[in-house]
């Protein structure tokens, strides 16, 4: 018999009870995920407001870069960079939305 931490695998049980801490894990995921969005909106607003660019190219690097020290497996590097680069994709997009529409240009700027 296959066990891990006293679960079976060779069992429907032991498959449920892994999937149910799956699960959980999942939901903290999400809850993460959205209090790290709140804090994209709140920067957003904040970069709106002191006329900054969304994108910084050199921030996200750094964030990928912190991600990845702090990954101790089993997912290799590159994995956590795809990950996080999607994150990153949709705090940027987040961020668009809280800085609000550009502003469009004025007759005669050009």
């Amino acid at each position: 018999m296959n066990q891990q931490e006293g679960f079976s695998v060779a069992d429907g049980d032991g498959i449920d009870r892994w999937r149910e801490r799956i699960d959980a894990v999942d939901r903290k995921i999400v809850d993460l995920l959205n209090e790290r969005s709140r804090y994209a909106l709140e920067i957003g607003a904040r970069k709106s407001r002191l006329g900054l660019a969304i994108y910084d190219p050199a921030r996200e690097e750094e964030i990928v870069k912190q991600a990845i020290v702090a990954n101790e497996g089993p997912l290799e590097d590159s994995a956590i960079r795809r990950l996080f680069e999607r994150i990153l994709d949709e705090s940027r997009r987040l961020e668009r939305t809280a800085a609000g529409p550009a502003p469009s240009p004025q007759k005669g700027d050009a």
